[in-house]
């Protein structure tokens, strides 16, 4: 499953993270523009990404990506 979304600041970046995180058994991956792909779960990795343009998220499993997206707009 693949979702675009905009993200405007890094206290969603922390939110996409930290929901990851409870995944470990789950990849979750987010492209942005340029080609750039971030493990969700890296806060390293998502702070390399470009966000000025909407970036994807993602995951094999519907139910997490929803649950990441969840947190992203919390």
């Amino acid at each position: 499953m693949v979702k675009q979304v905009k993200v405007s600041n890094f206290s969603e970046v922390r939110g996409i993270v930290s929901a990851a995180t409870e995944f470990y058994n789950n990849e979750i991956g987010v492209h942005d523009i340029k080609g750039s792909i971030a493990d969700a779960k890296s806060i390293l990795g998502m702070m390399s990404l470009d966000y000025s343009h909407p970036v994807e998220i993602v995951c094999e499993d519907e139910n997490v990506l929803d649950r990441v997206l969840k947190a992203l707009r919390q």
